[in-house]
């Protein structure tokens, strides 16, 4: 029995560790994909604050007419809205050429206001939106949840999105990595003046980065918000855009490495939920284990962003005849 029990408890922690990962798996993948262009997004905080709104107000509008696909449509919407939302930062920094990181400190700031403004417009000056009734649901996987020991840690109990971020990670890699766009779209962050030489579109290219990092922040801010929260207000989204970002850094701007810090990151934000099941930090006062995230959060961006070579035009507009 107690070796059930420890095992009932790693399963705990496991799949709600990466319940909490996966948004910041998708995130973190967006984030890889823009600054690989040379493009900061230090926006994706809004552009989850924006995902996680559209896919609460989107399946509170459809969950009549869609039901059980309500909650992937409302991703696929907040895909769409996120990508073109980033938009506000790729016209700011690759066509004005303004600061990266004031254009995304401006997209936060814009996100954060207007989604609480129209919370209250919509829902008559409510701060927050009713519960969804269509969520994202756990399940089991067939015939895998039957192995032994394995089956309790991996496959029951699980939430798909979780497993679509790690598939995720791994088509962004090999996208990145292994594919001629891949090549270009590194190639704009590495030396934009040699990539345009060979006739590579910079700009253009850097415009893509910047709104797959949006779409993909959004897929992740509307998975957030119906599977954590269930429904939005001004702190649903609190710090995961930046822990998403401090994951790239921390992964040093590889889709893998930036998986396994994310799962390290949503561990760390689960403990807050698991804590008092675990015998040996039930202990420890809530509070401490809701600040856990962000002060693991800061010691890595602390701890590695001196050891880790960003792409070398990260944060440098490009100017068409100058090196």
């Amino acid at each position: 029995m107690e070796e059930l029990g420890l095992i009932g408890i790693i399963a705990f922690v496991f799949y709600t560790s990466l319940s909490y990962a996966a948004p910041l798996i998708f995130t973190g993948l967006g984030a890889v994909f823009s600054e690989r262009s040379g493009v900061v997004n230090i926006g994706l905080e809004g552009i989850m604050q924006v995902g996680a709104f559209i896919g609460i107000i989107s399946n509170l509008l459809l969950a009549e007419m869609f039901r059980g696909l309500t909650p992937w449509i409302a991703i696929l919407i907040a895909m769409v809205i996120g990508s073109l939302f980033s938009l506000f930062l790729a016209i700011s920094s690759v066509t004005f050429r303004a600061d990266q990181i004031i254009s995304g400190t401006a997209l936060n700031m814009l996100a954060a206001g207007a989604t609480v403004f129209l919370v209250k417009k919509i829902y008559d000056g409510k701060g927050q939106t009713p519960y969804i009734q269509e969520t994202i649901t756990r399940f089991d996987i067939p015939v895998l949840e039957n192995i032994p020991v394995l089956g309790p840690l991996f496959f029951q109990n699980v939430y798909i999105t979780s497993y679509l971020a790690v598939l995720a990670a791994i088509v962004g890699w090999f996208i990145l990595f292994k594919t001629p766009f891949g090549l270009r779209l590194r190639s704009v962050g590495e030396h934009p003046t040699a990539a345009d030489t060979m006739g590579i579109k910079v700009n253009r290219m850097r415009y893509i980065g910047v709104m797959i990092s949006g779409a993909l922040g959004g897929i992740g801010g509307a998975i957030f918000s119906q599977t954590i929260t269930l429904d939005y207000s001004a702190a649903t989204i609190s710090g995961q855009g930046f822990m998403a970002i401090a994951a790239m850094i921390f992964g040093k701007w590889n889709p893998l490495g930036m998986m396994g810090a994310a799962i390290f990151f949503g561990f760390a934000q689960s403990l807050s939920v698991v804590g008092t099941n675990i015998p040996f930090i039930q202990d420890i006062p809530t509070v401490y284990l809701y600040i856990l995230p962000y002060v693991l959060t800061i010691l890595a961006i602390a701890g590695f962003i001196g050891r880790s070579v960003a792409p070398k035009a990260l944060n440098t507009p490009y100017i068409k005849g100058q090196r």
